[in-house]
């Protein structure tokens, strides 16, 4: 039974911080632009990871580009 308890809690607990990131991602707007690049999904799903480490000055920003396609 006590694993049980502790596996129900940390289930909580990582959903908890996954809301709080999906939170911050919205608060920032990063969900209501229709440009959609390498950095922004990728800056999106950092800032979801994050949590609520958002809230206490972390600002995660990714820089990536695709590669373009040869002429």
């Amino acid at each position: 039974m006590i694993v049980r308890s502790r596996t129900g809690t940390l289930t909580v607990v990582v959903l908890l911080w996954l809301l709080s990131g999906v939170v911050a991602a919205f608060q920032r707007g990063y969900f209501g632009s229709s440009e959609q690049s390498c950095s922004r999904l990728a800056t999106t799903a950092v800032t979801i990871v994050a949590g609520p480490l958002n809230y206490v000055g972390v600002n995660p920003r990714i820089g990536c580009s695709t590669p373009q396609p040869s002429q």
